[in-house]
């Protein structure tokens, strides 16, 4: 099984690289590198879903606040079957239902439009919460990223998730350390954020973000009864791309024919 996702994820990330060459724009390549793999084993091994029917009331919800991130989600979606690649061709392009952010459409299992940092993360509370009140059976996940644990609204909502005991949310922290004006730390130090978590009400679990087995087990978990949880992820910016890595500038950039092809050739490496 291991290596089914090992040659999955290499899959979705070589697709990413695909997606962004092709649509000759500026894409947040850094942060889908840094979100594929705890993405990948999530749908692939944890959500409950009918790949075959995506609207299914009961489905597990997962809500991607980090929504610029939105390469990675649609790679995943490919790499599941819920989208054709020759949809996802279209990506970027006029009338287009991949864009830049993702747009809301179930049937294609974008389950909310998200981008402006803060929001899907509310968004994915809300809908615990009324699952809570509905007495439904699913989890929401959402992922959302150190950059966007700024944002105050971050903070509300997990006061709420807390007070609510919504035990059937997990939010997922992307930790890259990196984001759109530079490096974290420089931006606004939030220094121990598994203490923040924790002192806020949130079970907090932390793994290497790119250790598929430690991803596979702390996914299986169940969340401690009448506690949400938090899983921060602790991973590299344009992981696995040696010229993408830790640098601020991938971020959101062009993927030039000499960039493409050296990425390839060392994800080619890593068979």
């Amino acid at each position: 099984m291991k290596e089914d996702l090992k040659h999955r994820i290499l899959s979705s990330k070589k697709r990413i690289l695909q997606i962004a060459y092709d649509c000759q724009k500026s894409v947040h390549l850094g942060g889908a590198m840094s979100i594929i793999d705890v993405l990948s084993v999530l749908y692939l091994k944890h959500l409950k879903y009918d790949f075959k029917n995506p609207t299914w009331e009961l489905r597990d919800r997962f809500i991607l606040s980090k929504g610029h991130c939105a390469v990675a989600l649609y790679a995943v979606l490919v790499e599941c079957g819920i989208v054709k690649q020759s949809e996802m061709d279209s990506f970027m392009s006029n009338d287009s239902a991949f864009c830049v952010h993702p747009v809301m459409n179930v049937n294609l299992g974008i389950e909310a439009s998200t981008g402006s940092l803060g929001q899907g993360v509310g968004l994915a509370v809300g809908i615990a919460k009324a699952a809570k009140i509905k007495q439904q059976d699913f989890h929401i996940y959402t992922l959302i990223g150190d950059g966007e644990s700024n944002e105050g609204s971050v903070w509300e909502v997990a006061m709420f998730a807390a007070h609510n005991k919504l035990d059937n949310l997990t939010i997922i922290l992307d930790k890259n350390s990196c984001q759109s004006d530079g490096f974290s730390h420089s931006v606004l130090d939030m220094g121990d954020m598994a203490r923040k978590w924790e002192s806020f009400g949130f079970y907090v679990e932390q793994i290497n973000g790119h250790n598929i087995e430690q991803i596979d087990k702390t996914l299986a978990k169940k969340n401690p009864q009448n506690m949400p949880r938090i899983i921060i992820s602790e991973s590299i910016k344009g992981n696995g791309i040696s010229f993408m890595e830790n640098k601020p500038e991938w971020h959101h950039n062009r993927l030039t024919k000499q960039f493409f092809e050296l990425a390839l050739q060392e994800l080619e490496v890593q068979k």
